[in-house]
């Protein structure tokens, strides 16, 4: 069994995690992530097409996150480290 960080709360009935971000992303600092599906996975991989995998994580996250790329990119490292978490969470 994993341990849930702190910094995600997990909405089961949404299929929803909130993340908070050390600084502050919008005006609560915190940002949504959607369950990812399989079909999420193939729409990555077709966006970013002979780019390289941290290329179809940042689009896969913006997806999922409802942001763009370059909203994802602009994280801090340690909040992109909170996203790639979120994301873990999903898929164990």
């Amino acid at each position: 069994m994993t341990i849930k960080p702190e910094y995600i709360d997990i909405d089961e009935s949404a299929g929803k995690h909130h993340i908070t971000l050390s600084r502050g992303y919008d005006c609560e600092g915190i940002l949504t992530m959607r369950e990812p599906t399989v079909q999420d996975l193939l729409s990555a991989e077709l966006q970013t097409k002979g780019k390289t995998d941290a290329e179809q994580e940042i689009t896969m996250f913006s997806n999922l996150c409802e942001v763009s790329p370059d909203s994802i990119k602009k994280l801090g490292l340690k909040d992109y480290k909170r996203v790639q978490e979120s994301y873990r969470l999903f898929t164990e």
